[in-house]
């Protein structure tokens, strides 16, 4: 008995499968990198979860050793800066490329009939790749991630009916301790990232089952497509290797550093949290904890909800422009709250 009739007896895959899936068509416009920007979030995330696994060797999840290994990761352990590095700016780089790839999609009206499923799925993926990012900076246990832990656990309280339980669940209790340190590491290194991964698999196969928004710019792309394998993977590839070079080259220009140790009994003359947050501080310092919290549900329903909201704005003016116009105002003005925060600490210095 040959091999391949031995091993086909025991994995049935029909080879068909594959070649459809080789061969599927893809837009034209997709030949171009920035509307390619749904695959750069899920090759950050694979960096994530490989640096993550070699952090996670050497990182002891305690009030009185988790500052101490992240400081022993970072100077002693062989490459540990530059792995600590690389989870660091590829969690960045993933966040800003999740917030570019939302903006496009908005943009474009990617979001409308029948894909407002998956734009809300989509809306989800966003909310917890900003909570690992902050999960993952409370990790450090350094004055400005544990006063951050405190200012969120304070906004959480001020969530209307169900504030409190949720901020003593994450603080188990008024003050952050050994179990908020723990929770924030469960989190962080388990269940967000599963849940990721479950709402990626669900983002992944709608888009497969309702294909991908075509665009066309002239009247020879209207039906032009290319296959997926070699072509669109070679794109991709293409994009993983310049992302790589990229992190190299921040994590040797711009390692990642460590503050002071944190100190409960010394609060900070100004908490900076990490700047997708920016906003967040801004609104808050403007207004107050109450107003912050409800400005923020508001905008994450009608972000979640807005395909909804969009084509009750299309029924009554069909060529209605008003969503494009209201997403780039809100793009200026999440922009400008960042840059207005950004200079307030700098100038603090």
């Amino acid at each position: 008995m040959s091999f391949k009739k031995w091993f086909n007896e025991r994995v049935p895959i029909d080879p068909e499968f594959f070649k459809a899936f080789s061969s599927e068509p893809v837009p034209d416009h997709l030949r171009h990198w920035w509307w390619c920007l749904g695959g750069t979030p899920m090759y950050l995330f694979m960096v994530q979860i490989v640096t993550g696994i070699l952090l996670a060797i050497y990182y002891i999840p305690s009030v009185d050793h988790a500052y101490d290994s992240v400081k022993n990761i970072t100077e002693n352990v062989n490459f540990g800066w530059y792995i600590r590095s690389m989870h660091k700016w590829s969690a960045n780089f993933m966040i800003a490329s999740v917030i570019l790839h939302m903006i496009r999609v908005f943009i474009t009206g990617s979001y409308r009939k029948p894909r407002e499923v998956n734009w809300m799925v989509g809306t989800f993926l966003f909310v917890i790749t900003l909570l690992i990012g902050f999960s993952g900076y409370s990790l450090i246990y350094e004055q400005l991630s544990y006063w951050g832990l405190t200012v969120a656990g304070n906004l959480l309280n001020a969530v209307p009916l169900i504030g409190s339980v949720l901020s003593s669940f994450i603080k188990d209790g008024d003050a952050i301790s050994q179990f908020t340190l723990s929770r924030m590491y469960v989190f962080h290194a388990a269940i967000l990232p599963v849940f990721l991964i479950l709402l990626l698999v669900v983002h992944v196969a709608l888009m497969h089952l309702l294909g991908i928004t075509t665009f066309f710019f002239n009247e020879k792309t209207r039906r032009k497509t290319f296959p997926f394998i070699p072509d669109h993977l070679f794109t991709e590839i293409i994009i993983a290797i310049v992302l790589m070079i990229l992190l190299t080259f921040m994590a040797i220009v711009f390692p990642a550093g460590l503050e002071e140790k944190a100190n409960p009994l010394i609060t900070p003359a100004h908490i900076k949290p990490e700047w997708y947050f920016y906003f967040t501080f801004r609104i808050l310092k403007i207004t107050s904890i109450s107003a912050a919290v409800l400005i923020m549900g508001a905008a994450f329903f009608v972000l979640l909800l807005w395909p909804f909201i969009d084509a009750k704005l299309l029924k009554k003016k069909k060529t209605s422009e008003a969503s494009t116009y209201i997403g780039i105002a809100a793009v200026f003005l999440l922009c400008a709250l960042t840059l207005w925060e950004c200079f307030a600490l700098f100038l603090s210095h």
